[in-house]
């Protein structure tokens, strides 16, 4: 049975923050840049599913997946 990644929380100061922003804040991209093409490739899950929208507003609780880490948007 394949082990699950650990799930790191990120507190986000309790507003909804935009997919891109997210990925530089969890530290799973170095840049704007970078998180712009990761997405636009379909490299990025949210709640397990493939979003390409790099403006996406996330809330407390979504789970972001990219390069085989996991981070949760926390309040």
């Amino acid at each position: 049975m394949a082990k699950s990644a650990p799930i790191d929380d990120i507190p986000t100061g309790g507003e909804g923050i935009r997919l891109g922003q997210f990925l530089q804040l969890a530290g799973l991209v170095d840049s704007g840049g970078e998180a712009k093409e990761v997405i636009r490739e379909g490299l990025v899950l949210v709640n397990d599913e493939v979003d390409e929208r790099r403006g996406r507003q996330l809330h407390d609780g979504d789970v972001v997946t990219f390069n085989g880490r996991k981070a949760r948007v926390s309040k």
